[in-house]
């Protein structure tokens, strides 16, 4: 009956409730290491080809406020931002439709006082952390580049902390509606154009006023260019609108997870 009571009665969020899923996500890894670590390579293989090979032959970029870096310490700040995303997404999306369709791991949680809510948070807190793990030895490899222009880079990392909230709110919630591993199509159709065209490999400026419109709305965008604010040193008020466009893509991603969780769970 306690049971019963937990999963109907919509009494208020209890504090820590996801905490056993960032547990259980821990024991897992703790085996597989090696899995958990790959996924800080390909960001820095990148980052290297282009520190020692592209960044040779291309010249330095002037940014808005005169500023003139090289293009490494151009592109090794988009890329944090693209690895904050593709951690994420690859946590909240594959990860869950496979615990969720295959493994029945959410039936056996709903069975215990865990609400809806309660899975979701400790899904998404497991991705920030691993996310933070990956950003911050990022941001190591960076330093020791002589990538980094400016002290403000220490809030570098919880930039790609929030980054990586927005796309695994968004991811977990999107997950949802999958039917079956060919929908993941859609997911690559997505994160590969944000990754080639956010600004990431040259400035937003080079774009006809159409197209740079469409790509300055976009999620990824707007991590990017919190992570070249920060690790250049351009730091500006309107920094605050990218913040608040990511929190509120995460806060509502969550919130349709843990909608959508209770709906095909708990019929």
């Amino acid at each position: 009956m306690a049971t019963l009571t937990a999963r109907v009665v919509p009494v208020p969020v209890r504090l820590g409730g996801g905490r056993h899923i960032v547990e259980r996500n821990f024991l897992l890894y703790r085996r597989s290491w090696i899995v958990f670590l790959s996924g800080f390579f390909e960001p820095v293989f990148y980052l290297l080809s282009i520190g020692i090979g592209v960044a040779q032959l291309v010249g330095d970029f002037t940014l808005s406020d005169g500023t003139t870096i090289g293009y490494a310490a151009f592109v090794a700040p988009a890329m944090l931002a693209s690895s904050a995303m593709n951690g994420a997404i690859f946590d909240s999306t594959y990860n869950i439709f496979f615990r969720m369709k295959y493994a029945k791991l959410y039936d056996s949680m709903l069975a215990t006082p865990l609400r809806p809510w309660d899975i979701a948070t400790g899904e998404v807190t497991w991705a920030l952390l691993r996310g933070a793990c990956y950003s911050a030895m990022f941001l190591l490899v960076m330093l020791a580049m002589g990538l980094v222009e400016s002290w403000w880079a220490v809030v570098a990392l919880p930039a790609s902390v929030l980054i990586g909230f927005a796309f695994a709110g968004a991811g977990m919630a999107l997950t949802t509606f999958m039917r079956s591993w060919q929908d993941f199509e859609f997911v690559q159709l997505a994160v590969i154009p944000m990754f080639l065209f956010s600004a990431t490999f040259y400035p937003v400026e080079t774009y006809p006023d159409a197209i740079r419109w469409l790509v300055e709305i976009t999620p990824l965008y707007q991590g990017v260019v919190l992570e070249r604010a920060f690790t250049t040193g351009t730091v500006g008020w309107s920094l605050f609108g990218n913040a608040l466009y990511l929190a509120a893509m995460g806060t509502l991603g969550m919130y349709v997870a843990s909608r959508r969780l209770g709906k095909l769970l708990l019929k």
